[in-house]
């Protein structure tokens, strides 16, 4: 039957990614149904300061392991060190955020385990006594509900910001087991990482994303976009057409070949509305395009649309947003 809902509490930098508290409060709801116990497991190297916070967000138990050769990710290292872990304690599901290192580790997992995957969740329910994932198809076009009766653990990637962050009870606290784990060797070498510095949030958590297309004509043109995120405390974005054509890195894609994001607030300047780029944002709460072609596809998806040249309603935007927050420029 197994023994509880697990989550896998990414971390970067020092800090328990956002979608970890999102996945830990629909864990709770799940185990509070089936009268089971909520477990975080959190991989690396000195990560158990990181462990009283995932007790306030609803975790009963917080599985820590540790080990030098850990403290970057590696997919030999960290599959070995989750799938030996779930095979010691068999839980009912393991759920991983829809993320980079997420998505890597979530197959290799599935795999050991001889278990399904249900990937890109965006809902997770209990149905007639069987846990239930719901995900996008055909590029958002339509929704599938996945119920696997007889596969353990049941496993799923959630999407970030869909589901909601549960409110923290202050004091609660989890039960934490540290785990001695051999991670073996390790086949991927890590020889250098760059870390980018920045004062945006990252782009699959950020609440607010300004993202521009094809209509930026240069990369120079994104320093209005990045005015008006650094007003609104926003991520940037960039569609496959401005990334194609050398306009922003492929780090800021947002689409079906890049990033899957669903913030509050999508802000759409100069893009079309390709299926490929909806696919990738279709989910987020409120979008708002800016195009100066009134057919242009975006507008179908989008709640408020602006028709106008956006190098004029980008800082028009910008000046009257610093002005409602009280951000304006001093002299």
């Amino acid at each position: 039957m197994g023994k509880g809902i697990w989550v896998y509490a990414e971390h970067k930098n020092g800090k328990v990614k956002k979608v970890t508290y999102e996945m830990l409060g629909a864990a709770r709801q799940l185990a509070d149904q089936l009268a089971k116990e909520v477990a975080a497991v959190i991989i690396g190297k000195e990560v158990g300061e990181l462990a009283s916070a995932l007790g306030e967000y609803g975790a009963d138990k917080v599985y820590v392991l540790e080990n030098d050769a850990l403290a970057e990710y590696t997919t030999d290292g960290y599959t070995r060190a989750l799938a030996g872990l779930a095979l010691e304690h068999r839980p009912t599901a393991i759920f991983l955020g829809c993320t980079v290192q997420g998505r890597d580790l979530a197959a290799q997992v599935a795999q050991r385990l001889q278990t399904g995957l249900c990937t890109d969740c965006t809902k997770v329910e209990l149905q007639d006594g069987q846990i239930t994932l719901t995900r996008p198809v055909y590029a958002g076009k339509a929704f599938v509900q996945a119920i696997s009766p007889e596969a353990r653990p049941v496993m799923a990637t959630i999407r970030p910001n869909v589901l909601p962050v549960p409110q923290p009870r202050a004091g609660r606290a989890a039960e934490v087991v540290r785990v001695d784990v051999e991670p073996g060797d390790i086949r991927q070498i890590i020889k250098e990482v760059v870390r980018q510095v920045s004062s945006r949030p990252e782009l699959t958590e950020a609440d607010i994303i300004v993202s521009g297309g094809r209509g930026m004509k240069s990369a120079e043109n994104f320093k209005i976009l990045e005015e008006l995120a650094d007003v609104l405390g926003a991520a940037v974005g960039a569609s496959r057409a401005a990334v194609d054509a050398g306009y922003a890195p492929h780090s800021m894609q947002v689409g079906q070949t890049g990033k899957t994001v669903s913030p509050q607030l999508y802000i759409a300047c100069g893009i079309s509305g390709a299926i490929q780029h909806l696919a990738g944002m279709g989910s987020s709460k409120v979008i708002v395009a800016i195009n100066k072609d009134p057919e242009a596809n975006i507008f179908k998806v989008a709640d408020y649309g602006i028709v106008g040249d956006l190098f004029e309603v980008v800082p028009l935007l910008t000046r009257e947003f610093r002005k409602l927050l009280g951000k304006e420029k001093e002299c």
